[in-house]
């Protein structure tokens, strides 16, 4: 992602929330205009009424942000706080306090422990740098995944960057920010100017996202502006200010969709158009009541075409606004299927109908016939998870001794009856599948974050001690390149695969078996797993020969398995261990190859007669259209092999599904995909009915 000059971020965490990252920093290393727009809840947060009073101005240079914590409706206390952490990041950054603005999101009202974002500020400053993901990430609460975007912008014949990074997932209600959003610019732009735009852009965006009509006593957005980028400053409207505005609402409609998408419990994004409407305002309220009805959500959860639901909602808000709209002469349309028009219902194939509701996205559109004004609203369905997110929220939360929050998910904090469907399901299917072995993909953000790293390693350590045999395969493709841009070589790919040439075969080698195996292995056996480390060279455990790319292509010291040596494996699984293993093979000559992980996990479990194959993706599953379709739960070989024929499944995915396809013909029943950003995944999938991922058989 594109970055603005002269912005360093960071993310890091400081101990407000159990695990994850919890405090940002985005600092401006010139001076920047400032604008923001901030909730409008009487109920405002420490952050908010420090804030609000002080922008637009000039000569900011930092926003730092923490998550864990709101700092919301602590007393005079929750201001001294703000007043303590900004002089700590002026310290650290060696500028005034007054140039630092600050942003909480999480708890309400607990004390937000204030020295340990003052402790952690220092490392937090040495990790600056180009790393808005590590930002992102920082911010967010009930979110599930990151939210980041930039655009470009020509202004004055010079090009500028705007990058933002949001957060929001629940407490999404359609009033001012709904969020806390930062972005960034090196255009050049007075506070006033960058004010108006932003307020406007907001407007047309932020403002139409609802995920349970809750307003937060956070909300806030922030927007920098240095300079940088050399255009002619804008302070005055014109066609520089429309262009910067066009980018700020293009990026803020994304960040509102993946807000969105992203709404806690979702599983579907809902866009609801309203046109033909009398005036801006009865446009917007009508979308956003459609968007944030409860019954309409409701029934888009259950994929339910109860067009009913939508008409009665905008005949609701016209009849309370006395808003001059006649429902009757309407027409109302869900995902491009003509459900009410003339007055009446359409006749139509419901069936069909609710096939198409299935889809990851819903689109509702709604032609009035009172006018000519539009607008769009962004929200989600409502699921039983959303219900289950906010009952247990703070019952959940625990304060810690230092000040810190935490959550406390034991099983013994539900409900009875949940406790009684999970136990029952989870024991039939230990019961089935002791004794059994099973190969797992270990890679992608699963093997980032060291929350998924932790919930990983329990999972692994779970299944062996129900009964099952894990066998561990681990990529590292992320640390690889890592390693190899700090010794100055840069890494080529053809269709996702690395060259590997003799330079770097020694660097794959030591990442994969002296570094990522090691501390896996580590990781395991502090949970007493009996993990034992193995390259592929060991015991000729893999044998394997070079591999040449269909074009013909040479990719260098890259191989593909051609046997697995079975009798050394079983020697430790039959030992009571649990092998983890760096795909790394050896040629007949003994030379080392650095092979696909996909293709190992196949190979072995296919050598091994494993019944069970899981890969982490970095994906919820088998996707209908990549990167934002609907999870596939279920399908079979042959299912699959339409849709990489049809050229419906791209990158990364295309190298596992080549993998699912040799596993699936070699007898390996049952194949896996997985969500790998998600914690306890793999416990989730095997043990309950309805499992959280893609499941392939044969």
């Amino acid at each position: 992602m594109r970055i603005p000059k002269g912005f360093r971020f960071g993310g890091v965490a400081c101990g407000l929330k159990p695990q994850r990252r919890d405090l940002a920093l985005v600092v401006s290393d010139h001076p920047a205009a400032a604008a923001g727009l901030f909730t409008i809840n009487k109920a405002a947060a420490a952050p908010v009424l420090d804030a609000r009073t002080r922008v637009p101005a000039e000569g900011i240079r930092a926003i730092v942000v923490n998550s864990g914590n709101a700092n919301a409706l602590t007393g005079p206390a929750g201001l001294d706080d703000v007043t303590v952490i900004r002089s700590a990041v002026a310290d650290a950054l060696g500028i005034q306090k007054r140039a630092v603005l600050t942003a909480s999101t999480g708890v309400i009202g607990a004390r937000l422990p204030a020295m340990k974002v003052v402790t952690a500020m220092p490392a937090l400053v040495d990790q600056l740098g180009d790393h808005p993901d590590l930002a992102a990430e920082a911010i967010m609460t009930t979110d599930t995944r990151p939210k980041m975007a930039a655009r470009e912008v020509t202004l004055g014949g010079k090009t500028a960057i705007v990058t933002a990074i949001c957060k929001g997932s629940g407490m999404l209600a359609p009033q001012l920010a709904t969020t806390i959003c930062l972005l960034v610019t090196d255009a050049a732009v007075t506070p006033r100017a960058l004010q108006d735009a932003l307020a406007r852009a907001v407007h047309r965006t932020l403002e139409m996202v609802t995920v349970d009509g809750e307003m937060s006593t956070n909300d806030t957005v922030y927007a920098l502006a240095n300079g940088l980028a050399g255009n002619p400053r804008i302070s005055d409207p014109g066609p520089d200010l429309d262009r910067l505005e066009t980018a700020l609402s293009d990026l803020l409609e994304e960040m509102a969709r993946a807000m969105a998408a992203d709404g806690e419990g979702a599983t579907k994004l809902v866009e609801v158009v309203v046109s033909g409407a009398p005036s801006d305002e009865a446009a917007r309220d009508c979308a956003r009541a459609v968007a944030s009805s409860p019954l309409v959500k409701a029934a888009l959860f259950g994929a339910d075409p109860n067009w009913g639901r939508v008409l009665a909602t905008v005949g609701a808000r016209a009849g309370a606004m006395s808003y001059p709209i006649d429902p009757y002469r309407a027409r109302v349309v869900l995902q491009g299927v003509t459900v009410f028009e003339g007055g009446a219902p359409v006749e139509l194939d419901r069936e069909m109908l609710r096939t198409r509701m299935r889809d990851s996205r819903i689109d509702v559109l709604v032609e009035l016939a009172d006018g000519a004004a539009r607008a769009v609203a962004w929200g989600c369905d409502l699921s039983y998870d959303y219900v289950k997110i906010n009952a247990d929220y703070t019952s959940l939360i625990v304060q810690r001794p230092d000040g810190g929050v935490g959550k406390d998910d034991r099983v013994s904090n539900y409900s009875p009856a949940f406790k009684r469907t999970l136990l029952a399901e989870a024991l039939k299917y230990i019961a089935a599948f002791s004794g059994q072995v099973a190969v797992i993909k270990y890679g992608g953000a699963a093997m980032v974050k060291d929350s998924l790293k932790a919930a990983f390693a329990e999972d692994v350590t779970l299944l062996k001690k129900v009964g099952l045999k894990p066998v561990v395969v681990h990529g590292g493709a992320p640390e690889i390149t890592r390693t190899l841009e700090k010794l100055g070589e840069r890494s080529e790919f053809v269709d996702g695969m690395r060259i590997t040439d003799a330079q770097s075969l020694p660097v794959v080698e030591m990442v994969l078996t002296g570094k990522v195996n090691q501390e896996l292995v580590a990781l395991l056996n502090a949970r007493s797993a009996g993990a034992v480390g193995l390259s592929g060279k060991d015991g000729q455990l893999l044998r394997a020969r070079k591999a040449v790319h269909e074009s013909g292509r040479d990719l260098g010291y890259v191989g593909e398995v051609v046997e697995v040596n079975t009798k050394f494996l079983r020697m430790f699984l039959d030992g009571g261990y649990v092998p983890v293993i760096s795909p790394i093979g050896l040629t007949e000559e003994g030379t080392g190859l650095s092979i696909n992980a996909d293709d190992v996990a196949a190979a072995i479990a296919v050598a091994l007669g494993a019944p069970k194959l899981i890969y982490l993706t970095d994906v919820p599953g088998v996707l209908e259209s990549a990167p934002d379709g609907q999870l596939v739960r279920q399908l079979t070989l042959a299912d699959l092999d339409r849709r990489i024929q049809a050229g419906a499944i791209t990158g990364g995915m295309k190298w596992k599904a080549w993998a699912i396809q040799t596993a699936l013909r070699g007898g390996v029943g049952r194949v896996h995909v997985l969500d790998g950003r998600q914690p306890h995944t793999v416990i989730a999938e095997l043990f309950t009915d309805r499992g959280v991922g893609s499941l392939v058989t044969a």
